[in-house]
């Protein structure tokens, strides 16, 4: 990966703060002008430091106010069940988040639901069918204490 100067890692910092920010907003915090920050960010976009730009949603206002924590063990672990573990985790929307992890459990995911009850009917409907399933923990959020989409660097 190509390295980036100290204005670049500025910019990166603002955008992750605010991402609607102005270009011209982002140059008037730099002392710089308009024109080579919006360069700058178009460079950072097309080298992949910037992925895209999202909405960062309230999953209360939503009506989704119960996150699980759903810890997977699988039987069997040679590449075709992992690979076929991802594309059907894939397909549930009601995961936000899933990790193949080292150590005594294979996968990690954050689930978001409206109630426990429909949790249960998540697990029973939709986890529990995807194959080769050997252990399933889950443990249930009582209170968020941080949470963030910012990379300190």
């Amino acid at each position: 990966m190509e390295k980036i100067d100290d204005v670049d890692l500025k910019i990166l910092r603002i955008l992750q703060e605010d991402s609607k920010k102005t270009t011209r907003e982002i140059a008037n915090s730099l002392n710089l002008t308009p024109s080579p920050v919006y360069e700058r960010i178009r460079q950072l976009e097309k080298k992949g430091y910037i992925r895209k730009y999202v909405a960062l949603l309230d999953k209360k206002h939503l009506g989704i106010p119960i996150t699980a924590i759903c810890m997977v063990s699988l039987r069997y672990h040679d590449e075709g069940f992992i690979d076929k573990f991802d594309s059907q985790i894939k397909k549930l929307k009601e995961i936000q988040e899933c990790y193949h992890m080292a150590g005594k459990v294979d996968f990690f995911l954050k689930i978001n639901v409206a109630s426990l009850d429909h949790y249960h009917e998540f697990v029973r409907a939709k986890l529990s069918k995807i194959h080769n399933i050997g252990v399933l923990e889950s443990y249930f959020v009582l209170k968020e204490i941080t949470s963030t989409t910012q990379y300190y660097f």
